[in-house]
């Protein structure tokens, strides 16, 4: 089986423009966004978008299992305000629409964050921060299974992104993934999408092959490597554990390089997404090439 790399790239002008994008860069996959990432509303896809996303999709030679769209940064599945909740869960709705729409198969999401200020000083911290995180991750399982009950006949799962920490985001430990994916009723329609910076910053090192191989073993444990659905390729700009989501170059940061080559041998994530969301998009053509170099026998024929 083949590696499939590729980078976020832009829709703007429309989501048909997204596939040429992606192709320029020698791309095998591609992540988007299906309307404005910073806009609640947004106008429906036209027929001509959707028609012409899949012309240009299949002319580069991308799959649409290959592609994964990423939810507007607004949503909030855990919101603890009713209102600013509905909000979230009907746009989540509208997310999953839109990628049923244009024939793809993932959508890829932040979990969603409990916005409650613990102060570390009060001696019930841990007490208090770990009662927060789980109420919030039993409200996202709940709104998952809704938007699973509202698209019901759809084929698109819902691909939980694991977090680095930061603020209330909640996604951080493997065991947030694993506790949200119990909960879920359709297991057929739930995944998670690693990313390397944030698991790094998380808590997880991937630096040496011995890293390496306790995180994902941790992974396998805990979660499940029948959920991972794609991964997000990036450095740090941090240090590990810091909690902070900063991406880098591949090979730039605190990561390093060999954490990218244990990935690319890695059978684990064959037939996936592997799409980089790193800081400098003027050299992403040069990173796709650099992963391949990794392991050249990995490329797609």
């Amino acid at each position: 089986m083949a590696k499939y790399v590729g980078a976020h790239v832009s829709a703007s002008g429309g989501v048909e423009n997204a596939p040429i994008n992606a192709q320029k860069l020698g791309a095998k996959a591609f992540a988007l966004f299906t309307k404005n990432q910073r806009q609640w509303v947004a106008k429906p896809l036209s027929m001509q978008s959707i028609d012409e996303f899949k012309i240009n999709l299949k002319e580069a030679g991308i799959s649409p299992e290959h592609v994964l769209p990423h939810d507007s940064y607004l949503i909030n599945l855990g919101h603890p305000e009713e209102e600013k909740l509905e909000k979230s869960r009907a746009a989540f709705i509208d997310e999953l629409e839109r990628c049923e729409q244009l024939g793809l198969k993932l959508l890829n999401f932040h979990p969603g964050s409990h916005l409650q200020k613990i102060a570390k000083r009060d001696p019930n911290y841990e007490e208090l921060l770990e009662k927060a995180e789980y109420e919030c991750l039993d409200v996202i399982a709940e709104s998952m299974n809704l938007a699973i009950e509202a698209t019901k006949g759809s084929d698109v799962v819902l691909v939980i992104e694991n977090t680095a920490g930061q603020g209330s985001n909640l996604g951080y430990k493997f065991e947030h993934l694993g506790y949200i994916i119990d909960k879920i009723e359709d297991k057929s329609r739930v995944g998670v999408c690693l990313d390397t910076c944030h698991t790094f910053t998380g808590g997880y090192d991937l630096r040496t092959r011995e890293a390496y191989d306790k995180t994902m073993d941790d992974f396998e444990k805990i979660v499940g490597f029948e959920y991972l659905k794609g991964m997000h390729i990036n450095d740090s700009k941090v240090k590990f554990a810091s909690r902070v989501d900063r991406h880098q170059s591949i090979g730039k940061g605190e990561i390093g390089l060999d954490a990218f080559k244990f990935i690319m041998n890695d059978k684990r994530m064959d037939n996936i997404p592997l799409v980089l969301e790193t800081i400098d998009e003027s050299i992403w053509k040069e990173e796709i090439e650099l992963l391949y170099s990794l392991n050249p026998a990995s490329r797609p024929s």
